[in-house]
């Protein structure tokens, strides 16, 4: 077992004198090498060494060339991601996301990702964000109609596929606004629907998708060429300047930073819809209060931003979703500096991995881990727990910069659709987790759907 880390970690320090570089003291960890990857094998070894060493351990690596540590502790987290971040870089298995994304903010590093990140940041304001709203309306007032008469019916639905769709549909009108309608028209359909039509994310797949750089590109020349005047996503980006250049973004940087958005936007969303409507099934007393909660609003209809307030259960239902299917649930940094964590030595090149999944079922920091409760995130919990023990969104600079774009996303979405609507699981297959990039599950789920009334 580890030591416990220090009850003062900003008094750590990290120097010269701190490290031994060439015989490092490291945490314990298992014996036979191994190279963690976000896969099902990684998944299940990784619950049975945390079990044995729940806050770091150490492995030896396989076929890599670097030490690699596993961190799962707080306070360690909170120096690596916040405190002393600058040590650390984008770590190993981000060469796979780059193929689909390019070198947008998700994968950059350095002075080139923090100039993007300036950039790129006032888009996810909350005064862009509360007008961007009504893209987001309209994408559920669609769906709406759409189950009306599946309601009708009692008819079963895929809401993995559901959810897939509403979610691209979503971030897709966020981006492009009224662009979108003649994308559809000129490819006969959502040439973007590959990403929600195929779950692989392997090379065949993102060669595809690059390949729909050119569509992006076209829409980027359109605009400059006119005057109409636009607010989404795409506008912003191509308005913002850097501070100490005054420089746009070139195509290529505009392209990049779209296409991340449009897989990253709508993964994680969708992945989280699924989660949540999956969970409200098996939770009937959640179930209730999230209703009556929605019954007792504001809103005749629709909700809107000026509602968000009045939906704090609905994000604590979220919150506690992402808290135990938290979309990317394995990540990596590369340690490009000395550094100490605890009595641990840190030295260049070792590779740091971290869960979100395993630290969330963290039992000194969670009571009942397994159990789903939304009532964790009553403002009082929050206050009481660990800060960096609930990171569904990773933490500091390189936090998820659409996280709360996420958030209000699925508040208008459970406002909208579950004031009308009741789904019940249908168990054609066992829900199982499928530990890939993102945190899906294995098989579709299917509900059967009903006026609530």
């Amino acid at each position: 077992m580890t030591s416990s880390p220090p009850k003062n970690p900003d008094a750590v320090k990290a120097s010269k004198d701190d490290v031994n570089l060439l015989n490092p003291k490291l945490p314990d960890g298992p014996s036979a090498p191994y190279d963690m990857q976000t896969t099902a094998e990684t998944f299940v070894w990784l619950n049975d060494q945390i079990a044995v060493y729940p806050d770091i351990f150490t492995v030896k690596p396989e076929k890599r060339k670097d030490t690699a540590l596993l961190v799962n502790h707080p306070d360690y987290l909170k120096q690596i991601l916040v405190s002393k971040h600058d040590r650390y870089i984008k770590g190993v298995g981000f060469e796979r996301v780059k193929m689909l994304l390019g070198n947008g903010v998700i994968v950059s590093d350095g002075p080139f990702w923090r100039k993007q990140r300036r950039m790129i940041q006032p888009a996810f304001g909350k005064d862009v964000i509360e007008k961007l709203v009504e893209q987001v309306k309209q994408a559920n007032l669609e769906l709406l109609e759409k189950w009306k008469p599946l309601a009708e019916s009692h008819s079963v639905i895929n809401i993995t596929d559901e959810t897939n769709e509403l979610a691209l549909d979503i971030i897709l009108r966020a981006l492009f606004s009224d662009d979108l309608d003649g994308i559809f028209k000129q490819h006969n359909g959502n040439p973007f629907a590959m990403l929600t039509d195929n779950s692989e994310r392997d090379l065949k797949m993102a060669v595809k998708f690059r390949g729909l750089t050119k569509i992006v590109a076209d829409i980027i020349t359109q605009r400059r060429e006119s005057n109409a005047d636009r607010l989404d996503f795409l506008s912003v980006f191509m308005d913002a300047r850097d501070k100490e250049t005054g420089e746009a973004m070139s195509d290529k940087e505009l392209i990049d930073e779209i296409m991340t958005i449009i897989v990253a936007g709508s993964e994680t969303s969708a992945t989280t819809m699924n989660w949540s409507w999956y969970c409200l099934s098996q939770h009937p007393d959640v179930e209730s209060r999230l209703h009556a909660e929605i019954d007792n609003a504001s809103y005749e209809q629709s909700p809107g931003f000026e509602h968000i307030m009045e939906l704090g259960y609905v994000r604590q239902v979220v919150e506690e979703v992402l808290r135990l299917y938290p979309p990317v649930w394995l990540y990596t940094r590369k340690a490009i500096e000395q550094d100490t964590l605890g009595e641990f030595d840190i030295v260049p090149g070792t590779d740091i991995f971290i869960s979100p999944y395993y630290l969330h079922r963290h039992k000194d920091y969670w009571d009942n881990p397994e159990t789903f409760d939304p009532d964790r995130f009553l403002p009082e919990q929050i206050k009481q727990r660990h800060k960096f023990a609930y990171i569904p969104f990773s933490a500091g600079p390189r936090r998820c910069i659409g996280d709360f774009f996420g958030i209000v996303e699925a508040q208008l979405h459970f406002g909208l659709l579950a004031r009308h609507f009741k789904l019940s699981f249908v168990e054609d297959h066992p829900v199982e987790l499928a530990p890939e990039v993102n945190l899906r599950t294995k098989f579709p789920i299917k509900m059967r759907i009903s006026y609530r009334t």
